[in-house]
C-alpha cells in the first residue's frame, strides 16, 4: 500500500465483507504519531481465527488462498515502531488499532483520507459510517445517520451530498 488511507480502505472493505452495517473510522494526527482505529458492528472473529488474522497466508475467504490486507497494515505499522492491535468478539464486531511512529523515516503519508471516506460512502450507501479525523488543523466529523435523517429522500450518495461533504471537510 502508499498510504495509509489506503490500508484504512482495505480494513474498512474486511468491515463490510463481515456484514457490518455501522463502520466507525477515526484517525488522529500529532506531531508524533497518527492513530487509526477502524471499528465495525460486524460478525466479529473466534479467538482462533484472531491469531491467525495476520498470517498473509491466512484467509477465510473462497477466492484466494491470502489475505495480506492486515498482515501489511500491522508490518507498515511495525516498521515505524508503532503499535498495532485487534480485537473482536463473535456477533459482536472488531476494532482494528494502528499507531505510526511519525519520526520514523518507515512512516508511510497519510495519503487523501477524504476521497477515501467518499468511497466508501458512494459504494456503500446502505452501511452506515462515522469518519473523525483530528489533527492540529482539522476537527471533523461526519456520521452519516445524521446526515442521512435531514437528506430523508435523497439518496446519501447522490452528487450534490457528495459534493457537500467535500466542502464541509475542507472547510
Amino acid at each position: 500500500m502508499r498510504d495509509i488511507s489506503l490500508h484504512i480502505l482495505d480494513i474498512a472493505q474486511n468491515s463490510l465483507a463481515a456484514n457490518a452495517s455501522l463502520v466507525e473510522i477515526s484517525v488522529e494526527e500529532t506531531s508524533d504519531y497518527i492513530e487509526v482505529t477502524i471499528k465495525d458492528n460486524g460478525k466479529g472473529m473466534s479467538e482462533e481465527e484472531l491469531k491467525k488474522v495476520t498470517d498473509p497466508f491466512y484467509t477465510t475467504r473462497k477466492t484466494r488462498k491470502v489475505g495480506l490486507g492486515l498482515s501489511l497494515f500491522k508490518q507498515n505499522v511495525e516498521l515505524t515502531n508503532g503499535s498495532f492491535s485487534i480485537e473482536s468478539k463473535p456477533n459482536v464486531g472488531t476494532v482494528v488499532n494502528a499507531k505510526f511512529n511519525r519520526h520514523s523515516i518507515d512512516c508511510l503519508p497519510l495519503g487523501d483520507l477524504l476521497e477515501t471516506f467518499i468511497t466508501l460512502i458512494i459504494l456503500n450507501p446502505d452501511t452506515d459510517f462515522v469518519f473523525k479525523h483530528k489533527s492540529p488543523v482539522k476537527d471533523y466529523q461526519l456520521d452519516t445517520r445524521e446526515l442521512k435523517t435531514v437528506l430523508n429522500e435523497i439518496k446519501i450518495n447522490e452528487i450534490p451530498v457528495i459534493n457537500w461533504i467535500r466542502e464541509d471537510y475542507n472547510g
